[in-house]
């Protein structure tokens, strides 16, 4: 474990956050550079998403407060900046979706999941740095978002808006999305922000809201037979799709019980950490490849995607371990050990840095993928290390169950 633990650290210190803080800085135009090929060529012209500027500014300030390296901060400062100065909608409220490289909204729609992402990222920053701004401006955005996005008959909440906050008429969060009202992503990306904005600042609203969405979670979106995450849903909660995706199965399990674990409801802990176990034991049965990576999607007839993107990787450690954590069943630790072995066999790219945005279910890797991009984001990956440390750390110290 230890030998684990120090792998695991290097890769964040000597690997990842280097990467982002070579690469990635706009020294021209501010900000963050918004798209970047794998072999390190840099689109000049290339959009900003919030995704990946929201997820930098969480990961810096997240592992600012695990490191108090004051870079660390003095860039999650940076994307804190761009972020409020250029994303921020003054005439209507909430973020936008995407700007040119300028800064200039392009896609100006209000994307519920990427308002759940700017919240998380802003309550992180507030931890790290105390910036009273950041937490008025994370509470506005939940004010926002209860005021037009919550349905108070049925529970949860709808995808996309407009610019003006009616509600699209297209409701897919991107071309690989279905065009349903109810997303679970969206729903287990409202979960993790919730649940850090309830952690540094206490609000009635926002616990009853986060018990609303855990609720959810178990009553509605995990598959009571499959114990598999329900991907799409209409407006009264009817399910809609029947893949499977096994890296938000095994992230949304360990996101799952940290939120319960928030909240502070004893009832609905050892409710949320039994649906972790299950969730993690049908991923590990269904999902592990024997050379430690995980495929990437399946419907109720099998693999139909085996490639091992990056993301579910990083969410693969976490989740075993959190499983081994909560049950003492070894073979969880054990997957997680072979998942972090596949990542630095396949998944860390040796010659440019960072990660492959996939590999083959042989190894190879993807052609034509973002290094960087609206989607490709050091969010996952960063926040792994920092989460196998923090596990590996209670493993060592014997706090099981």
């Amino acid at each position: 474990m230890a030998d684990l633990r120090q792998r695991v650290e290097s890769e964040l210190l000597s690997g990842i956050l280097p990467f982002w803080l070579n690469h990635t800085i706009d020294n021209q135009r501010g900000g963050f550079i918004g798209r970047i090929s794998n072999d390190l060529t840099v689109d000049p012209k290339g959009e900003k998403g919030l995704i990946l500027n929201a997820r930098i500014l969480w990961t810096f300030a997240r592992v600012y407060r695990a490191y108090k390296d004051p870079l660390y901060l003095a860039t999650a400062r940076r994307a804190y900046q761009y972020l409020t100065r250029f994303f921020f909608d003054s005439e209507f409220g909430g973020c936008y979706w995407m700007l040119d490289c300028d800064g200039n909204p392009t896609e100006p729609r209000k994307q519920i999941y990427g308002q759940a992402f700017t919240i998380y990222a802003l309550a992180e920053y507030f931890h790290a740095s105390g910036d009273a701004e950041a937490l008025t401006r994370a509470m506005g955005l939940f004010a926002k978002l209860e005021s037009v996005g919550h349905d108070p008959v049925r529970g949860g909440y709808f995808e996309v808006y407009n610019r003006d906050w009616s509600l699209a008429a297209n409701q897919r969060l991107s071309d690989v999305d279905m065009d349903e009202p109810r997303s679970m992503n969206t729903h287990l990306h409202l979960l993790e922000a919730y649940a850090t904005l309830l952690h540094v600042h206490e609000d009635a609203a926002v616990r009853a809201r986060l018990r609303e969405l855990i609720e959810i979670f178990l009553d509605r979106i995990i598959d009571p037979l499959t114990h598999h995450f329900l991907l799409f849903f209409d407006e009264q909660w009817t399910p809609k799709s029947e893949i499977i995706s096994f890296g938000h199965d095994i992230e949304g399990s360990w996101l799952l019980v940290e939120a319960a674990e928030i909240l502070g409801d004893p009832a609905l802990l050892a409710r949320a950490r039994a649906a972790a176990v299950r969730m993690a034991q049908a991923v590990y049965q269904q999902a592990l490849d024997p050379d430690g990576g995980l495929l990437y999607e399946a419907d109720p007839h099998g693999i139909i995607d085996s490639n091992k993107h990056w993301w579910p990787q990083a969410e693969a450690v976490v989740g075993f371990l959190n499983a081994h954590l909560i049950s003492g069943h070894e073979h969880f630790l054990v997957a997680a050990c072979r998942s972090w072995a596949f990542i630095e066999r396949s998944i860390i790219d040796r010659k440019n840095g960072e990660w492959f945005w996939l590999v083959s279910r042989n190894g190879v890797p993807g052609e034509g993928y973002d290094k960087v991009g609206p989607w490709k984001c050091p969010y996952h990956n960063a926040r792994a290390c920092v989460e196998v440390i923090q596990r590996l750390d209670a493993i060592a110290a014997g706090l099981h169950g």
